[in-house]
């Protein structure tokens, strides 16, 4: 059932019901429209409620319908509204939870609007790329105000009830938030203006400001920053409900929905919507899966990957001890921690209470024997195999049955590092992303014996963590920083062939890249890569690899911890400065490899740089270490600064063309390092096929 109906006195209740978030698809929309025309063709009902069932009014129109034939179908959203707003009994908006998107916009067409006090409303299509394409651009500005609806649309923010009491979104505010509650409260409060006419309506009001232009200008400023579209779009359907007649203000609004809806902005963004639901789905470890309970957690080292990781469970009001072997390293880690709650405190983005309260979770340990009794330890120590079978040794020793044991590694073959321990099957790799108390990112790395529990523990734990976890197979650097190890890889052949790091940085960045590869490995800490790399000599002594990063690596450049590495560094402050020293220093070692410099253009260095990573996601696609091709766009999108507008390396060469993609890789086999690419077989075939990576 989509849509429920019964009558209370003279009072029609329309529910939108299909769960979760009782979403407007063709079947509710139709069953929904059918209960208004019943409502209005009995003579008994003065007045009609709508509402949705369980903790939501509605989440809005639904977006897999998007661009079908279903979604065009009749009755579509803007026949709904259509349907309400000229009704000729008065209809009122019961809104609970969450109202979202369409629902939202529904609600506005509504004649009253009743809302719970702590219910939150929100137009967010922004987020997708989009505009609200029923009405929303032109019906907020008069409900709420041309500046609140300038923010709420253009960044897609929520807003509670509460806080709109006195705008005229709202006619009445109910205290408890409850569906029950507050159709009750719509109820009593239809009874009373069942018989006034004529019947309001928010097309009818005006948008005024005393200062508009001056208002709008500064919101288009702000939209044209970054590189996104949908922001400049609504500010300028806003303009047209200011400008324009209501009717001619719908027109505009449906005509910049459509161009956008249709653009590769929207659809990019809307395949990074359903590729974060999709990773969470694990074809062979069903949602009904037991988990184990997470009630304590231990975290072994207190550097800065393992005081961030700490925050992240006392955010989530676990306790964690944070295990030590020196009192001055943990004192250090402690206090970290402790000035980054207060910064926080301090910007006025966490009370002092919470401050505190946070803190308190966090407490730490020089013995093992204090950790025995954790639910969940993450090993955060160097990079080193030997010292991470030092540590799973002793977790061995001591961890409770059933403790999930689980490694930080970022490279390291974790089958390995599991068969240092009795128990394989409670060994996970949990990869958090630095800083790891704000990264979103969290590659969950699956070992062989790997129990399926275990893996849908830290699963769930990923989203009580608020990260986005997807699921990785054990290889040398799993999905991320295998294909980040061919990245740079090619930046590095770039500065080799002509090119120095600002010109490769700014390449990448101009299309989007929150970071260029170098300013990135600043960023990082240079040193790190570098002794992957020595690793990685010894192991796969046939790759080949620039030394210009070791020679720089050799000066001590390690970035911005000794505040010189590719780019040199003031102190206080991280921006990145050209360096003279470090390009002397690269077309030196041109010479000395024997390579003439050439001039390379900016759209060069944008291909070898993600065809690389879209050449060997293709080859960790076919390996089985990621699931699906939209695992591997998240983990760039969330974890690596690959501009979301373009969604991904997979989904960005499926916009391309993937015939495009490999004409490039083959041009660019013809150059001086043209052996390091070989074509994925898996990318050859669905080139050939005229496939994509994500169907």
């Amino acid at each position: 059932m989509t849509a429920e109906y019964y009558t209370q006195g003279n009072v029609a209740v329309i529910t939108l019901n299909n769960p979760p978030v009782n979403g407007m698809n063709f079947d509710t929309r139709k069953a929904f429209v059918e209960g208004i025309n019943r409502a209005l063709d009995d003579d008994q009902v003065k007045a009609i409620v709508i509402t949705g069932a369980g903790n939501a009014f509605s989440g809005g129109a639904d977006i897999k319908e998007f661009n079908t034939p279903q979604g065009l179908a009749e009755p579509n959203l803007h026949t709904l509204i259509d349907v309400v707003e000229t009704a000729s009994k008065p209809v009122i908006s019961a809104i609970h939870h969450v109202c979202m998107g369409g629902g939202l916009e529904l609600s506005l067409g509504c004649h009253y609007r009743v809302g719970s006090k702590a219910a939150q409303v929100a137009l967010p299509e922004v987020k997708l790329g989009l505009l609200p394409g029923a009405g929303g651009t032109q019906r907020l500005p008069r409900a709420v105000g041309l500046e609140l609806a300038l923010k709420m649309i253009t960044s897609g923010a929520s807003e509670v009830v509460a806080d709109l009491a006195d705008t005229a979104l709202f006619d009445f505010i109910v205290d408890e938030n409850s569906g029950a509650a507050v159709v009750a409260g719509a109820i009593a409060f239809a009874e009373k203006i069942a018989d006034v006419r004529p019947l309001p309506k928010v097309r009818n009001r005006e948008v005024n400001h005393p200062h508009l232009e001056a208002l709008l200008d500064a919101a288009r400023v702000q939209a044209r920053r970054g590189f996104l579209h949908a922001p400049l779009e609504c500010v300028e359907a806003i303009a047209a409900a200011a400008h324009m007649p209501f009717d001619d203000g719908i027109q505009f609004e449906r005509q910049a929905f459509y161009r956008l809806v249709l653009g590769a902005e929207s659809k990019a963004l809307r395949h990074a919507f359903f590729s974060e639901r999709a990773a969470s789905k694990i074809p062979d470890v069903p949602s009904d899966t037991p988990t184990r309970p997470i009630k304590t957690a231990a975290v072994i080292g207190a550097g800065t990957m393992g005081g961030g990781i700490a925050m992240n469970f006392a955010n989530a009001g676990i306790p964690v001890i944070i295990l030590e072997t020196k009192a001055a390293a943990l004192e250090k880690g402690l206090a970290t921690i402790r000035k980054n709650y207060e910064n926080t405190r301090d910007k006025g983005k966490l009370s002092p209470q919470l401050c505190e309260a946070r803190i308190a979770l966090i407490t730490g340990s020089l013995d093992y024997a204090t950790i025995a009794s954790a639910d969940i330890a993450i090993e955060a120590v160097f990079e080193e195999l030997q010292v991470k079978q030092s540590v799973f040794e002793q977790l061995d020793k001591v961890m409770k049955h059933g403790a999930i044991l689980a490694s930080n590694t970022s490279t390291l073959d974790l089958n390995k590092i599991a068969r240092f321990t009795r128990r394989p099957q409670d060994v996970i790799g949990t990869h958090f992303f630095s800083p790891a108390n704000i990264m979103k990112l969290l590659e969950i790395v699956r070992g062989t014996e790997t129990a399926k529990d275990v893996l849908a523990t830290v699963m769930a734990l990923s989203k009580k963590l608020k990260k986005i976890g997807v699921v990785s197979g054990v290889c040398d650097g799993f999905i991320g920083n295998r294909m980040l190890e061919q990245y740079v890889r090619q930046a590095g052949f770039l500065l080799e062939e002509g090119c120095v790091p600002a010109q490769v940085d700014h390449a990448m960045e101009k299309i989007g890249f929150a970071m260029g590869p170098f300013r990135m490995g600043d960023l990082a800490g240079n040193d790190i890569s570098y002794a992957i790399r020595k690793r990685r000599a010894i192991e796969r002594p046939e790759m080949i690899y620039s030394k210009v990063a070791d020679k720089l690596c050799d000066l001590g450049r390690y970035g911005q911890k000794t505040a010189a590495g590719w780019y040199d560094y003031q102190a206080g402050d991280r921006k990145a400065h050209p360096s003279a020293l470090v390009d002397q220093l690269i077309i030196n070692h041109s010479v000395e490899v024997g390579i003439t410099r050439r001039d390379i253009s900016d759209l060069e260095i944008t291909q070898r740089l993600i065809f690389s990573l879209v050449n060997e996601g293709a080859a960790i696609l076919a390996e089985g270490i990621a699931q699906r091709a939209s695992d591997i766009d998240m983990v760039y999108l969330s974890g690596y600064g690959f501009p979301i507008h373009l969604g991904g390396p997979m989904f960005y060469a499926d916009t391309l063309g993937l015939r495009k993609v490999i004409g490039a890789i083959q041009l660019f086999q013809q150059g001086h390092y043209g052996k390091v690419w070989s074509i994925s077989p898996l990318l050859h075939d669905l080139a050939e096929k005229k496939l994509k990576f994500n169907g």
